[in-house]
């Protein structure tokens, strides 16, 4: 553990207030008074403040608290998701969300906003992937500083999540990450950095994982040596919800807040740290302050008079103008978009009547209203005939509702098709097992094209799928999770009144074989190896000539556009961009870089900047879009800092990642540092051909050993081993425990409640036995814990007998 003249110390903004503090009064302040809320000391007048989720909408909840979105909040504005914003490609857009998600949050009386989230898209199967913006590390990062500046604009806080390299959901609370420097710093920590260094977030979310054997909360390089050291971030890092593991350990990495509560037990381990002499006190002294100026400065709004309401008729209207500007046209054959006036239109599919706008999980927001295509239909200009759902939401197969939906079909001149994702698949605390569509709603899809193959589908999803059949539909339209007000955003898209104007922030593979982490993702037992290093998203795809459905960036207008004119010097790059159709439309212009140089392995090009310009019809505007620190920087392992090489390097200038309009080069002077690498050792990463990787070029990489992947299990199970690990335990109670809940799992999913079958996998499955005490609010705490392990490890009567003991001794101190 670092001694304190190792650590940067900074003079305290509150040490009139700290020095009068008992150490029990400053360490209470260090975990949560209850599940959202934390502590409060009257007589220094610290007031307590509130967190609540809300990435996309505030999530506030006063009784019956959980984490899993499983009871109703305050009713607020739902916005469409992060990863349906990301396809906007429009920062101010996101500065403008983040406003009204502050006002929301201000009216509901919140302190902290827990978002945005910022982890990167490593794989199309991560289950909380609608909730982040892009595989893209600049591009998100842009986005997520945009947010922050809108919420933080009213006094409160944003709190960026979840940091850093929580990229699974599956065992999420104790999976290891196993991850080169190099990778970790371009790829996994690049948005963050703009989070805090441009949106000047004050409060950062520390992620459940471990990163290369050490939590993150307890990592000193992430948490000391990189969010402090080199950004200079001053705020409060909250763990997020049950992810504390050794809290003196956190606390001394700079951990100010663990949430929710656990009944001052983990504040006594601070306390007798500190009287034991294993920390300085400085180290409270230091959080203190930090968590102090947080409460202080968040609690200034609601000091003064302040609005508590806000207009939900115009909250609601910019959420659908959020929506229309972020949906993907991803397909229009013969123009068959937008409709034709007169033409006469069957509605089929289940979302059309039950809208899916939004994810599951610690994000779900109780909408103040909510909108589907059946009823704004009769507003729109569309001739609809009818309505028919065509198939059942969860998956089960109904071949009449198939046959009802092709005797409509016959009869309209375009059939509009609302198919995706349901909330089961894609949820919080799970990843996905496929890329695939519900077989129910492709072979409704294949009927449908017999009798009519004018059809234009509705995608509703927040990540990417797999689209064998693509072919059997005129028009795609791209809804993503788009929010409460999705329907009429749709619609208005559909019959021209708005132009399409997103664009992908993730490409779309055609088989998710293609991808590549697909040899390594998920983790399932102890770690998980990120083999592909920077390789993900279109940086592979491009770099190993891998082809793919839809390419990062991709998106069709009803007009088009011309580039010309491009001009480079060292402050950046300008260009013209034309409106050569017939409508006023929006195009996402994109800047990339390629350095020409082959010393230092590199994706073909990367995301460097980008800029969103409206054009009338034949309208031209000069663009320009400068370099900055980051357009030129690669981490160099050898140095152990941001370096520039020496080379040419391609300024590309495209409308994805794939249709590069203009290219031109230039000259970039170099740092001089030391070569990193040894080609000979890396060859596949040269290539980039690296979704494949053998351990000991993965290990050359590192530069150290991989770590077993593999459960021992020959030894007794401890606090960060997961419910799972049950079925090796020697406690016959434990995998008797197991078997029945693998069991009730398989029985729930086959009476069809899979909501609540997958409620078991991510509360209880995967959940670390150390959960138990940190999720419980101090119902049960560690000692207990210890109990419930003997009887896990095979001695079942003395653990019962320590677990009677501490729980009789915690109910007379709770006395």
């Amino acid at each position: 553990m670092k001694k304190l003249d190792e650590t940067k110390i900074k003079s305290l903004r509150y040490s009139d207030i700290i020095e009068k503090m008992t150490i029990e009064e400053k360490a209470s302040l260090m975990s949560g008074k209850d599940f959202w809320q934390t502590q409060d000391i009257e007589r220094f007048g610290i007031n307590n403040i509130f967190l609540a989720d809300g990435p996309h909408g505030i999530r506030k909840q006063m009784a019956a608290a959980d984490h899993l979105g499983l009871n109703e909040s305050t009713p607020a504005t739902c916005f469409p998701t992060a990863a349906t914003v990301a396809n906007s490609w429009n920062v101010e857009l996101g500065e403008k969300i983040g406003e009204y998600l502050g006002e929301e949050a201000v009216a509901q009386k919140v302190n902290v906003l827990l978002g945005p989230g910022i982890n990167m898209k490593r794989d199309p199967l991560c289950g909380r992937n609608f909730e982040y913006f892009s595989e893209d590390p600049y591009h998100t990062g842009k986005m997520a500083a945009s947010y922050i500046k809108g919420i933080q604009s009213h006094g409160i806080s944003a709190c960026v999540k979840h940091f850093a390299v929580n990229n699974q959901e599956e065992r999420r609370m104790s999976i290891d990450t196993i991850v080169d420097e190099r990778t970790l710093r371009e790829i996994y920590l690049t948005a963050f950095e703009i989070a805090v260094k441009e949106g000047q977030t004050k409060t950062v979310m520390s992620s459940y994982n471990m990163l290369n054997g050490e939590y993150t909360n307890e990592n000193i390089h992430l948490m000391r040596e990189i969010l402090r050291d080199e950004w200079d971030f001053d705020g409060v890092v909250v763990t997020d919800w049950g992810g504390s593991n050794d809290r003196v350990a956190g606390l001394v990495a700079g951990n100010e807040l663990e949430m929710p509560t656990t009944a001052g037990e983990t504040n006594q381990e601070i306390i007798d740290a500190i009287k034991n002499g294993k920390i300085e006190e400085h180290f409270l002294d230091e959080a203190v302050d930090r968590l102090l100026h947080l409460i202080f400065t968040t609690e200034e709004v609601f000091n003064k008079p302040y609005k508590q309401s806000f207009d939900v008729m115009e909250h609601h209207q910019v959420a659908q103008e959020v929506a229309e500007e972020s949906m993907v046209l991803l397909k229009n054959v013969d123009q068959i978009l937008p409709l034709k006036s007169g033409v006469k239109v069957a509605t089929i599919g289940q979302f059309a009547e039950e809208a899916r706008y939004q994810g599951a999980g610690s994000s779900i927001v109780n909408p103040t209203i909510l909108e589907n295509t059946l009823e704004v239909l009769a507003d729109s200009r569309i001739e609809n005939i009818g309505y028919e759902p065509g198939f059942e939401r969860y998956g089960k197969k109904n071949s009449k509702k198939i046959e009802k939906a092709c005797a409509l079909a016959k009869n309209a001149d375009v059939v509009l098709l609302y198919i995706g994702l349901d909330e089961a698949t894609e949820a919080e605390g799970l990843d996905r097992s496929d890329m695939k569509i519900p077989e129910n709603q492709i072979e409704l899809l294949h009927a449908i094209h017999k009798v009519n193959p004018n059809i234009v589908a509705v995608l509703s999803c927040g990540a990417a799928v797999e689209m064998p059949w693509i072919d059997k539909v005129k028009g795609l339209l791209h809804g993503y999770l788009n929010g409460q007000a999705g329907a009429k955003a749709v619609l208005k898209i559909l019959t021209g009144e708005v132009n399409p104007s997103g664009k992908l922030a993730e490409s779309y593979p055609i088989r998710y074989e293609d991808t590549p982490a697909f040899y390594q993702f998920p983790g399932k037992e102890v770690s998980v190896e990120y083999r592909e290093a920077m390789y993900i998203g279109y940086r592979y795809y491009d770099t190993a000539n891998v082809e793919v459905r839809f390419p990062f960036g991709y998106g069709l207008s009803y007009t088009t556009f011309d580039y010309s004119d491009i001009q480079v010097n060292k402050e950046g790059v300008t260009f013209n961009l034309t409106n050569t159709g017939s409508v006023a439309g929006m195009e996402i212009a994109q800047l990339y870089v390629g350095c020409q140089s082959g010393e230092i392995f590199r994706p073909a090009k990367e995301l460097k900047g980008f800029k969103k310009v409206f054009l009338n019809p034949g309208e031209t505007k000069a663009v320009a879009i400068p370099f900055d620190d980051k357009t030129f920087r690669y981490y160099n392992v050898k140095s152990d800092n941001w370096e520039i090489e020496e080379a040419d390097y391609s300024i590309l200038i495209g409308a994805s990642s794939a249709d590069i309009r203009l290219r031109e080069q230039i000259y970039i002077e170099g740092t001089n540092a030391p070569a990193p690498y040894e080609k000979s050792k890396l060859p596949s990463y040269y290539s980039g051909k690296a979704n494949k990787i053998n351990v000991e070029e993965f290990e050359a990489l590192l530069g150290r050993k991989v770590p077993p992947a593999k459960w021992d299990r020959s030894r007794p199970l401890g606090y960060n081993d997961t419910i799972a690990q049950c079925q090796y335990a020697k406690g016959a109670i434990a995998r008797f425990a197991y078997k029945s809940i693998t069991f009730a799992h398989w029985f729930l999913k086959k009476i069809g409640k899979r909501s609540t079958a997958n409620l078991i996998m991510m509360s209880v499955y995967h959940m670390p036995f150390r959960g138990i005490a940190r999720m419980t609010g101090g119902i049960i705490n560690m000692p207990m814990l210890d109990g419930i392990l003997m009887m896990v490890n095979g001695q079942f009567f003395k653990g019962i007998g320590h677990f009677l003991r501490e729980r009789k001794k915690f109910v007379k101190i709770a006395k």
